[in-house]
């Protein structure tokens, strides 16, 4: 990793955990709407912001009340949904088609954090397909949340790349 890139990691992070701590009260829980979440999209422009979204995410995650938990599961939903993603990238070459598709893996996989919320809060875990059960509506809110932010995130992160590009950052 080149000096340029691991700079450029250090700002990613860094501007995830201050746009983080800007909303703290609702950047971790069953309602969430991190903001610093649209950042993901930057795993579209390119592959090398994974390591600033991912120690950002760590970072901001030592202060969450949920400790080990989020440090485990917060941190782990976004490498392997950032490495999906990036997979994606190898057939999806269209920018805004791949920031769909983000928007909607990263909304999906939120289940893992909701299993993250049910685990910390000794909270009955089962999977059955009733409606009413506590896990599916924890999934729902979590990826509620997800949802919105990351598709406000898909015009704000694609006008900043026009006078950022960001592939030429890293």
């Amino acid at each position: 990793m080149n000096i340029k890139t691991m700079a450029t990691s250090g700002i990613i992070a860094a501007l995830y955990v201050a746009v983080s701590m800007l909303v703290a009260p609702f950047a971790f829980g069953a309602f969430q709407f991190r903001i610093s979440e649209m950042f993901n999209h930057l795993i579209v422009f390119n592959k090398k912001y994974f390591f600033g979204i991912v120690i950002g995410v760590f970072i901001t995650n030592l202060f969450s009340t949920l400790g080990l938990y989020d440090l485990t599961f917060g941190v782990g939903h976004s490498i392997i949904t950032l490495s999906i993603s990036i997979l994606i990238g190898k057939f999806v070459k269209n920018k805004l088609w791949h920031m769909i598709l983000n928007t909607i893996l990263f909304t999906f996989t939120m289940f893992i954090i909701a299993i993250e919320l049910h685990l910390a809060f000794n909270i009955e875990l089962y999977f059955d397909f009733d409606i009413a059960n506590p896990f599916y509506y924890t999934w729902y809110t979590v990826a509620l949340g997800e949802f919105v932010v990351m598709a406000v995130g898909i015009p704000l992160m694609l006008a900043l790349n026009k006078r950022l590009k960001f592939k030429e950052l890293i």
